[in-house]
């Protein structure tokens, strides 16, 4: 297979990589593509009942929402008050930027150097990630001079960020408000010059058996809003010990916990691994936001008497899992924040 001029070269650079590890590594335990692999219909949640007046909604669509947050760390929401013309708009230009040569969407400055693919640090087949992405921060998202030539996704990415963070803000605040926690205490650990948006694209991939789009990992995040895409499924998630596939849904955006919210309700709810599988002939596009504190604010648990993790920074716990990724190859995430017994 030649590389098109618009695909970063993953597979020149993984072609060496996965020869040399077919004699170290049982190929059949990488293998993406599980025969008879289950697929889910994800709790969905009508967020209609929250925005009305009914009392009666409003508490059952809350109930809904940390239910699922507590039994899958997972699911997907309609009626979610984000227009669907703009979802449509923020496709079209996300597809139209991926397009770009590989060349361009390297070059310096776009869209603040926030351009990546793959994994340049794997070792054997499991760690690698078929992908390219842009991992842009909301705080330069309104920087004119990021876009280049991308005029138009500047309007639009910016009318996606702020939808996005409104949204997550009164889901959070469900979560929260479900753990007897006053909302506007939360809040001080929210800040947007964290939060981000991931563009990501997955190339057709030709030996997709042995590659994942995305390895098995958790968010490092609050929680992360999803927009998958329309017609490709790629999204497994781990539910009773288990990989399911997650079947897509046209109207519908996904939410997951992160591990934040794990250990801030003390494992109430729960950030679930979770990759994404490539397809062999299909491109396939999806977009996250992904809430997360500043740096310096720390994560406590909401019941500090009991509680199953120390206090730690965003900034530290994001520090350690860099350290974990260059020592292991792998994030170790909070079992690294246990408190002490």
């Amino acid at each position: 297979m030649i590389e098109s001029n618009q695909n970063p070269p993953l597979l020149r650079d993984y072609t060496q990589l996965l020869h040399e590890s077919r004699d170290k590594v049982d190929v059949k335990r990488l293998v993406n593509h599980e025969p008879g692999m289950e697929e889910c219909e994800l709790p969905l949640v009508d967020l209609s009942g929250l925005w009305g007046e009914n009392e009666e909604d409003r508490v059952s669509c809350a109930s809904e929402i940390c239910k699922a947050s507590s039994e899958w760390g997972f699911f997907q929401i309609v009626n979610h008050g984000i227009n669907l013309e703009l979802l449509r708009k923020m496709r079209k230009e996300q597809v139209e930027l991926f397009k770009a040569s590989f060349e361009r969407k390297t070059a310096d400055g776009l869209l603040d150097n926030s351009y990546r693919w793959g994994n340049r640090t794997a070792t054997c087949p499991k760690q690698l990630s078929w992908c390219e992405a842009f991992h842009v921060p909301l705080t330069k998202i309104s920087d004119d001079t990021c876009y280049g030539e991308f005029d138009s996704l500047r309007e639009v990415m910016q009318e996606y960020a702020s939808a996005m963070q409104e949204l997550a803000k009164s889901i959070s605040k469900v979560l929260v408000t479900n753990m007897g926690v006053q909302q506007g205490v939360w809040e001080d650990n929210c800040d947007a010059s964290t939060c981000f948006i991931r563009l990501n694209r997955y190339p057709p991939c030709p030996i997709s058996p042995e590659v994942f789009g995305l390895v098995p990992h958790t968010d490092s995040d609050f929680l992360t809003i999803l927009h998958q895409d329309e017609h490709v499924g790629g999204l497994q998630l781990m539910k009773d010990s288990k990989w399911v596939a997650v079947k897509p849904n046209t109207n519908a955006l996904v939410v997951n916990i992160g591990d934040l919210f794990q250990a801030w309700s003390n494992d109430v709810y729960k950030s679930v691994e979770h990759k994404v599988i490539v397809n062999q002939e299909a491109e396939r596009h999806s977009i996250a936001y992904f809430l997360c504190p500043s740096y310096e604010s720390f994560i406590g648990c909401c019941e500090e008497e009991r509680s199953i993790y120390r206090r730690f920074t965003f900034g530290e716990y994001r520090s350690q899992i860099q350290q974990d990724v260059k020592t292991f190859g792998h994030k170790v995430g909070l079992p690294r924040f246990l408190a002490s017994t």
